[in-house]
């Protein structure tokens, strides 16, 4: 069932597509893309303010695949076993009603421990505003399994894991979908406003952002029975979000939003009938956004290449990139497909990378360990 949470009437433009035909004289039409963004409401949804059942708590969320090709800021999924930990503890020398960072490990340590310009601390700012604390001063500890700028959904990670260890430790009040608004607040503060990495980091598998406005979440369940893994070939290169959304194009083939259409409905039907190989024919047919992207990615569309030669049924870039994603339905033949890709981002691209192999995740942000009062 879906979920539908409310915004404020938006101020600022969000980021969706809007399709405008401009008048022409002859074929081909063309669709006029603008990007809005605007900013959800985060208000307090608990009447009375909850007490910490625990002291401490320690969570999880999952790296991301956003976009999956044509699924562009509308559909993305959780994978297994890359992602960012959060501690959190309830600390009496911090002021009540407020969140200390007070360490930063893993990948990426030189982030800032200001609350108010760290994914973590936005997002757990407002999972503590929604609950209404006041009461309770907080620390939290942040890990990074997740390299900036991987087109893994690094700041949704520590943004998922954060809300999660601030709901779970004062009782799991909120619900997963409406902790998603708490991660749309770190979000819009880093990337832009888009929910196909932070709601599949909460809420596990797949995920279709039906609407921004209002917030419509549809997860997508893949059959349990079916197997399906994801090639993720990583570089030593950096694609900053925003510098990657700047490279969009302000004006389609209208023949390419038709057949974008099309691949991304085949990519929805593909999820849902555990059809691993449509999956990868669909994710490898975007005509809109991975044509502008590839090329700022040194070796991106031999990598592609390499994958698909070496028996993946798709291959297309991890939401901004640089990771490559590629999909198929035998761990063994991931990891053949793997060093291809390896192969191709030096030989073509001349950068180092890595590649693994992972599941779909499931269950999205969750606790990992907790300490009663």
């Amino acid at each position: 069932m879906a979920t539908t949470l409310s915004f404020h009437s938006p101020s600022k433009p969000t980021s969706h597509f809007h399709f405008q035909l401009k008048p022409k004289p002859s074929p081909p039409l063309f669709a006029k893309v603008s990007f809005f963004r605007c900013r959800a409401s985060v208000q307090t949804l608990v009447a009375v303010e909850p007490e910490p059942v625990f002291t401490s708590v320690k969570t999880f969320a999952p790296a991301t695949v956003a976009n999956l090709g044509p699924g562009f800021d509308f559909l993305g999924c959780a994978v297994d076993g890359l992602g960012d930990h959060v501690t959190l503890r309830v600390d009496p020398s911090v002021r009540a009603g407020e969140i200390l960072i007070s360490e930063i490990t893993g990948t990426a340590t030189k982030l800032s421990t200001n609350p108010l310009r760290n994914c973590a601390g936005i997002a757990a700012i407002a999972t503590m505003k929604m609950l209404g604390i006041r009461s309770v001063g907080l620390s939290l500890d942040l890990h990074k399994g997740l390299p900036l700028g991987s087109g893994l959904g690094s700041s949704a990670a520590s943004a998922a894991a954060a809300a999660v260890a601030v709901n779970e430790i004062f009782g799991r009040k909120l619900r997963k979908e409406e902790l998603v608004l708490a991660g749309l607040e770190s979000e819009a503060k880093v990337s832009g406003y888009h929910a196909d990495n932070i709601a599949p980091a909460i809420m596990g598998g797949f995920v279709l952002i039906r609407s921004y406005e209002p917030l419509d979440l549809k997860p997508l369940r893949f059959p349990s029975d079916k197997d399906l893994f994801f090639v993720l070939a990583s570089p030593e290169f950096e694609a900053p979000t925003k510098k990657m959304r700047a490279a969009l194009p302000a004006e389609i083939p209208m023949a390419h939003h038709v057949w974008n259409s099309s691949q991304a409905a085949a990519l929805v039907a593909a999820v849902l009938e555990g059809d691993a190989v449509m999956l990868g024919k669909a994710l490898s047919g975007d005509r809109v956004v991975e044509p502008t992207r590839a090329p700022l990615i040194p070796g991106m569309e031999a990598v592609k290449k390499a994958a698909l030669e070496a028996g993946a049924f798709g291959c297309t870039i991890s939401g901004a990139g640089p990771t490559a994603v590629a999909v198929v339905d035998v761990e063994e033949k991931g990891e053949e497909i793997g060093e291809k890709m390896v192969e191709a981002f030096m030989k073509v691209g001349n950068l180092k990378s890595v590649a693994s192999v992972k599941k779909l995740d499931k269950i999205g942000a969750r606790l990992v360990s907790s300490i009663s009062r």
